[in-house]
Order: C-alpha cells, then sequence, then structure tokens
C-alpha cells in the first residue's frame, strides 16, 4: 500500500479529474480483500451511498495509548479507492494522532473532494466519523 505522502505527490503530477479518478480505482484494487464474515451489519458505515465495512483492530501500546489498524471494502471501486487513502493516513497510528489528523482538509489540499460527488463526499465524512469514533473509544478506558 502507498503511503499518504506517496498518494500526496502522485496526485500532485496528475492534473486532469479522469486520471485521478483512475489513480483513486487503482488504489483501491490495493486493499486487501475484508473476508466476508466481516461484510456485517456491526461493521457498516452509515451515511454512506454505498456499502462500506470498516473493520478496526486496536493494540493497546503502553503509554503512548492504543495503535489503530483497519480493514474495509465497499461494493463501489470509487469508495474502495477512498477508503485505501484514509487507510494511508489513518492506520498504523496512535488514536491520539487520528484524532488530530485532519483527513478532510487532505482531501482539499489534492482537489479530490471538489470532484466527489454530494453523496460520496457525505459518505467520506461518514467514514472518517467512524474512524475518529474508533480512535476516540480506544482512548476512552486510557
Amino acid at each position: 500500500m502507498a503511503t499518504i505522502d506517496e498518494i500526496i505527490d502522485n496526485f500532485g503530477l496528475l492534473d486532469e479529474w479522469d486520471d485521478r479518478y483512475r489513480y483513486v480505482i487503482e488504489l483501491g484494487r490495493s486493499l486487501p480483500p475484508l473476508p466476508e464474515a466481516a461484510h456485517s451489519e456491526a461493521n457498516k458505515v452509515r451515511g454512506c451511498a454505498s456499502q462500506v465495512w470498516l473493520l478496526t483492530h486496536v493494540k493497546p501500546d503502553g503509554a503512548a495509548g492504543p495503535v489503530l489498524s483497519f480493514d474495509g471494502d465497499s461494493d463501489a471501486h470509487i469508495v474502495r479507492g477512498l477508503i485505501a487513502i484514509l487507510f494511508a493516513l489513518y492506520s498504523g497510528k496512535g488514536a491520539r494522532d487520528i484524532m488530530a489528523i485532519d483527513a478532510l482538509d487532505i482531501f482539499d489540499r489534492i482537489g479530490l473532494r471538489e470532484n466527489l460527488t454530494p453523496q460520496r463526499s457525505n459518505g467520506l465524512r461518514s467514514m472518517v466519523e467512524r474512524i475518529r469514533a474508533e480512535a476516540k473509544a480506544a482512548l476512552a478506558p486510557a
């Protein structure tokens, strides 16, 4: 999987929306498959026009706090790409770091959000809110 810095650099090289769109879909293809059992109601992200499933893994990390990693899937190719970008931003990070990352600002900076339909933009916001809620929940027992 690409790092967020690589993704941002690659977006800087792509001038046309069609090229960016294809790149987002390509990123989605890099997501490992989500086991069928994880396509459950409990893992479903509410507020997305497409079906989106998000699975969160929390690993305690002592005084530094919990570290979260994610698996996910969608029935839409472009949304799988958005998930891949979110995972590049958030997966493997500490819960406190996740709370400090403004994904929507990054999506704006790379010019991606302006080309999303309102439904996709709302779905993106729902995915970010879900990830942040998982980070907040992981911090709660601490």
